[in-house]
């Protein structure tokens, strides 16, 4: 009876991989309401060439991100013992048959092995098509819609289907539905006019600070965040990194931002003179570019790159400047890429053997804009570096709880599903649970900085690692507190903090004070990159994924991070939520003390009693 139900199923399989892919009935695979702020206007022109990424299932997934919890929990004995390249690859390779029937079904449209390309892991499959015979393949219409408030244009479907006989075998395809616009965090990222700051006496007494370095601060940090601030904040003073043991930094670039190295001279001129005449790498992906001209300096990718390669020197940087924008000028047909940016660079990187031990990236979209299967593939590709030992951090966001207004007749804060309620809206991709959100603080000593971004996700559950911590945030809230506003069991933002305003910058040749959580996100990294450097020179592997260390120091020997106690993140009408005691939505467990960290993450973890 073995032998026969064997030969059954084989002889059914037949049958239907023998229907020709494009005849065969088609289910739809996703649907999703016209997104508000966006109008549909003429149909796609005909032959605008599009690049489709078709996922396929990753079957063993969920053994990696097993193997992912294991090397990043300092509980664990296998801690710090990550995984090659080619051994997360064998755990996200879909299937034979998935690739076999994908391939049949784009034979069936004239696309072969020749007209395509596939990752590393072959899980994803890429192909450039005009938009008529995307429709055909994916049974659907492609339209321009433009964004009503920035008048930018995508090409984009509300509903795609494919042949039924794969739906098993397909997780996604894209660009169809993704309506996000991904943004550098400049809803808040403030330029300030250093003439209008009132001056800080030059002999003015230091700031009193216990966990700082020498247990004080330049008094002149209120005014003007500097890299000797930092060091002095976050007790890093007199650590010097070696360049013996291959630790390395990397700042992700995208949308035309490009870092300026007269700039970087300029900064290490005034903030750290024994770097100049040093420099980092730059690498372009998919078009990317690296315009040197002064005034096209970008404020988000000096602002990166001088503070994280200021922090961290001698440590080599690298900077990916990523293309792929994804607006599309209706009036000149043209074939530019309209993905979203972080599919270019995650296939890039995860392709890469040797790759930087800690990773910034400033840029994200509003979690509800992004449809929650690529968010989730998304996700799963950060998994994969962190299994690696890659450290990741995003910038938590700029707008509070949503978008920054707290009053309750100017919010926007409306669903995207069609209902247009009111709701929080946190971020994508600070809210991928394997990635470390940073979060923002103000001032000497710290308060949270108004427009730290914090919230809970709606798409990714709360992990184990917050189990502790945040369930005790929520228990200080009044009940009823934003009922429906939030999801207390979502995966909450940030997980940490750091200084996000009145960075003194050079842009396009002259200073300037800049503000955001992109300020705090590459300072984090450029103390995780420091911590890395003291673990590599001990013989001992890079920290990888952070959070849950970030979680279990937290809960041993909080001192380790300076918690933050007073301020507020106000938006959608609401107040937002307040800094306490502990971790809080807004500078998730605090700003790193980097002194005590070092002794904790220079020990073997496994041995320590309470970790």
């Amino acid at each position: 009876m073995r032998s026969l139900s064997v030969w059954l199923s084989v002889a059914l399989a037949t049958v239907v991989t023998a229907l020709p892919s494009k005849d065969c009935a088609h289910k739809v695979k996703e649907s999703i309401s016209p997104p508000r702020g966006w109008t549909k206007s003429a149909p796609a022109p005909a032959d605008h060439v599009i690049e489709l990424r078709i996922a396929l299932p990753q079957p063993r997934f969920s053994e990696l991100e097993k193997h992912l919890y294991e090397v990043s929990d300092p509980f664990h004995d296998r801690y710090g013992q990550h995984l090659s390249k080619e051994e997360v690859e064998s755990y996200v390779t879909p299937e034979a048959e998935s690739v076999h029937l994908v391939n049949e079904w784009l034979a069936s449209h004239g696309i072969y092995e020749d007209n395509l390309s596939r990752s590393p892991a072959k899980d994803w499959v890429l192909v450039k098509v005009p938009v008529s015979l995307a429709e055909e393949m994916l049974k659907t219409e492609y339209h321009v819609w433009t964004h009503d408030a920035s008048g930018e244009s995508v090409v984009r479907t509300t509903a795609y289907s494919i042949p039924e006989h794969l739906d098993e075998h397909v997780e996604l395809v894209q660009p169809t539905t993704v309506f996000s616009r991904m943004k550098s965090l400049k809803t808040s990222f403030h330029i300030n006019d250093e003439k209008k700051l009132a001056a800080i006496p030059a002999d003015a007494p230091p700031i009193n600070v216990p966990s700082a370095s020498g247990g004080h601060v330049d008094a002149s940090c209120n005014q003007t965040i500097t890299i000797t601030c930092l060091l002095q904040l976050y007790n890093a003073v007199g650590f010097k990194p070696s360049t013996k043991h291959g630790n390395k930094i990397g700042i992700t670039g995208y949308l035309e931002e490009f870092a300026n190295i007269q700039d970087l001279q300029s900064f290490y001129a005034d903030q750290r003179p024994e770097a100049l005449g040093s420099s980092f790498t730059t690498v372009l992906i998919n078009g990317g570019e690296n315009n040197q001209t002064l005034s096209e300096a970008g404020a988000e990718a000096n602002l990166d790159t001088q503070f994280a390669y200021g922090l961290t020197f001698p440590t080599p940087g690298t900077f990916w400047s990523t293309g792929g924008r994804p607006p599309f000028k209706p009036d000149a047909i043209t074939t530019t890429n309209t993905n979203e940016p972080y599919n270019e660079w995650l296939d890039f990187v995860l392709a890469q053997k040797d790759l930087p031990q800690s990773i910034s990236t400033s840029y994200a979209d509003d979690e509800q804009t992004v449809p929650v299967s690529f968010a989730k593939r998304v996700c799963a590709g950060f998994a994969q570096l962190g299994a690696r030992g890659v450290s990741l951090m995003f910038s938590s966001g700029d707008g509070g709880v949503g978008d920054g207004q707290s009053n309750p007749e100017l919010q926007q804060c409306f669903t995207n599903d069609g209902r247009n309620a009111t709701r929080f809206v946190p971020l994508f991709p600070p809210s991928c649970p394997y990635v470390t959100a940073v979060g923002g603080t103000i001032h000497v000593p710290e308060t949270a900085v108004f427009f730290s971004g914090g919230g809970f996700s709606d798409v990714f559950p709360r992990p184990l690692y917050q189990a502790q911590a945040v369930p005790a945030f929520l228990k200080t809230l009044a009940p009823g507190t934003y009922k429906g506003l939030f999801n207390p069991n979502g995966r909450a933002i940030p997980d940490v903090a750091a200084q996000a305003d009145l960075f003194r910058i050079f842009l396009s040749g002259r200073p300037v004070s800049i503000g955001g959580t992109s300020a705090a996100a590459p300072t984090f990294t450029g103390i995780v990159s420091l911590l890395n450097a003291a673990r590599l020179e001990k013989g001992l592997p890079p920290l990888g994924f952070l959070n849950p260390l970030i979680y279990a120091i937290h809960a041993l020997e909080p001192s380790a991070f300076n918690d933050i106690t007073v301020g507020n993140n106000p938006g959608c009408g609401t107040p937002g939520f307040n800094a306490t005691k502990g971790w809080d939505p807004i500078t998730g467990v605090g700003t790193p003390n980097f002194g005590k960290l070092k002794d904790i993450v220079t020990l073997d973890l496994l041995h320590i009693p309470g970790l």
